[in-house]
């Protein structure tokens, strides 16, 4: 708990508070959240934030839920909170579109592994959410007809992020309080701190993936996106396990909450390589400084290290990245490259012509780049770095026809994204300020494979640091 000034997102604690005094049922949540969507549809420019979404699966779930805590047997902090899942997740009766035109043309009849654990524990699905057409890129700019370009609810001119966008902007705008998104280049920490909120890259396999479209096997993390550390500690608790049928989680150390809630951060090592830290805009950089300060203030201690050959692993992370899409993608890209949006077709090109050397020559550096974490987290606990060296950039009216495809941008955007994807290890962004313009800036922390629970403690204490919170420009109050 800690005491918030002005506004404050709803949280899960706020939804179970309704439920168990009475004050209001799922059942009237989810036909406020109805009404909502209905409203994002007509408004203008549109959210765009939830793609495909069912009035009847919603009552449905919501019903069931209502009926558990008039008797008294909920099935877990997530009964009756509304949830909505990337379009990359398979999920009962939607298209599973993956952010084109071309796939899912029939209703999806299996559940990805994510979206039957969250209706095992009573969530309410409200839909799927808006992505980037095959997760290519970080913007979140998807101008074809099934999605269109979801706003920023802080400044509804800019852009989400991606690729996980709609799954932020509901987040943010309020629509629920908990988001599923995927990860394999940052795509659910940037769009996480772009509008605002809290987003957690678990560790590779920590979170099944089975039942989303296989894009980059080796990259690509599933986590959440929450409006605070709390939530997404919550979530992680109830998603985090392994999977029989997602065999790269197999092996993993049970997921604990330990020492979460402790006092202080006293003997924590914060490794930082200040010259990393320091290559993004000055805005950022400033509140990204303090927000270091203040850590320390709680007893942790800053120890410098030295995180070598970041150009070449950010070169070996996209020719991993894209190298995996393009041999997924191969038959899309040759049955149905007149229907992909311009940049989607501009990088699965560029993949083309990376070699079989190449991979093999980037999968060797990965090797060496975990050599390197292995003895940094000897020394360190965690290293801090800023979440993306920018805030959010705009929408022009052309981007809204064609797209946009800025090389320069989703590189930078990636920068500090690409160490948790190439090597595995979790990440977790959190909201610590906004720009003079009223842009969110994020803040992230990584630490050793599996290490989660670190990441949330840490997490909690970075939320008091930003004194205080900004209502987002689009906001639904479901509860009002």
């Amino acid at each position: 708990d800690s005491a918030s000034n002005g506004f404050s997102f709803k949280g899960i604690k706020d939804y179970l508070a309704c439920y168990r005094s009475g004050k209001l049922t799922p059942s009237q949540v989810a036909k406020n959240i109805i009404a909502m969507l209905e409203d994002c549809d007509k408004s203008t420019p549109q959210l765009r934030a939830i793609v495909q979404w069912d009035q009847e699966q919603i009552m449905l779930m919501a019903e069931a839920s209502t009926a558990r805590y008039r008797n008294k047997c909920t099935l877990s902090y997530l009964d009756g909170i509304p949830v909505c899942l990337k379009e990359e997740f398979k999920v009962v009766p939607y298209h599973h579109r993956v952010g084109t035109v071309y796939l899912g043309t029939d209703p999806e009849t299996e559940d990805a592994t994510v979206a039957k654990k969250l209706r095992e524990a009573g969530a309410i699905i409200i839909g799927v959410s808006n992505m980037h057409e095959l997760g290519t890129g970080t913007t979140g700019c998807n101008p074809n007809r099934y999605h269109k370009i979801p706003r920023n609810p802080y400044k509804p001119n800019h852009f989400t992020g991606g690729s996980s966008s709609g799954s932020a902007a509901a987040v943010a705008a309020g629509l629920c309080p908990v988001a599923i998104g995927t990860d394999g280049g940052g795509s659910v920490r940037i769009p996480a701190s772009f509008c605002g909120v809290v987003g957690l890259k678990g560790t590779f396999g920590r979170i099944s993936a089975h039942g989303s479209l296989p894009l980059s096997y080796s990259t690509v993390s599933v986590g959440p996106i929450c409006t605070s550390v709390v939530d997404a500690a919550i979530v992680y608790s109830i998603l985090a396990e392994p999977d029989p049928l997602y065999p790269y989680g197999l092996k993993q150390p049970k997921a604990t909450l330990s020492d979460m809630c402790a006092p202080d951060l006293k003997g924590l090592k914060l490794g930082v390589d200040w010259t990393f830290f320091k290559a993004c805009d000055a805005e950022v950089l400033s509140i990204c400084e303090k927000a270091v300060e203040h850590l320390q203030s709680l007893g942790a201690s800053v120890v410098e290290v030295s995180l070598p050959e970041m150009e070449e692993v950010g070169v070996a992370h996209v020719i991993c990245i894209l190298s995996e899409m393009r041999d997924f993608l191969q038959p899309d890209f040759n049955k149905h490259f007149q229907e992909m949006n311009l940049d989607t077709r501009a990088n699965l090109a560029l993949a083309s012509q990376f070699t079989a050397l190449d991979y093999i020559t980037a999968n060797r550096q990965r090797t060496r780049s975990m050599n390197f974490l292995r003895d940094i987290f000897t020394t360190v606990n965690c290293i801090l770095t800023p979440a993306v060296a920018s805030t959010a950039p705009r929408i022009y009216e052309s981007d809204l026809l064609t797209g946009s495809s800025n090389l320069s941008f989703t590189v930078r955007s990636m920068r500090f994204m690409q160490l948790g994807n190439f090597t595995g290890i979790p990440g977790l962004v959190v909201p610590v300020g906004y720009s003079t313009a009223g842009l969110p800036i994020g803040f992230q922390v990584m630490a050793k494979w599996w290490d989660e629970a670190l990441l949330l403690k840490i997490g909690l204490k970075l939320e008091q640091f930003r004194y205080r919170t900004k209502k987002p420009s689009i906001y639904y109050d479901i509860l009002a």
